[in-house]
């Protein structure tokens, strides 16, 4: 599915690594730099790092906004078609069913003509193997009130 020319998972991944490694770098810069033209100490500075507003979520939304994407527009469209045949086989199977009138599907054509092997198979090794198990069955019994 993946063509020579796309990138692979774990190169997508670094690549998205590194962009939230930048923004988050120069967000933290910005409010290190409004900290401190506020004057606002560390001790309290620290105790607002951990909150996140919603002012500073809609910044970032507008800058990315204007930057160009992320991935070319060919390997989204490569990226989505994958995924969508990955879909589309986790989807539970269907029973066989008669494709035309008289034909039947390819797994009930196999199943036809396993059926007279597998009776054949059984046929010849199922007794002996149920007379083993049933004396090997009652040795055990026989052993242990002996």
């Amino acid at each position: 599915m993946r063509q020579a020319s796309e990138p692979s998972v774990e190169e997508i991944l670094d690549s998205i690594k590194k962009v939230i490694a930048r923004d988050n770098r120069a967000d933290a810069a910005v409010e290190r730099k409004e900290r401190e033209q506020r004057g606002i100490k560390a001790a309290e500075a620290e105790s607002e790092d951990d909150v996140f507003e919603l002012d500073a979520a809609a910044e970032l939304v507008d800058d990315e906004a204007d930057e160009a994407p992320l991935l070319p527009e060919n390997t989204t469209s490569s990226m989505r078609e994958s995924l969508a045949a990955l879909a589309m086989l986790a989807e539970p199977g269907v029973a066989p069913q008669i494709v035309r009138s008289g034909e039947t599907s390819l797994e009930g054509l196999t199943r036809e003509l396993l059926r007279p092997a597998l009776a054949e198979w059984l046929d010849k090794n199922l007794p002996p193997l149920v007379e083993r198990m049933v004396a090997a069955e009652i040795a055990r019994i026989v052993g242990k009130k002996g």
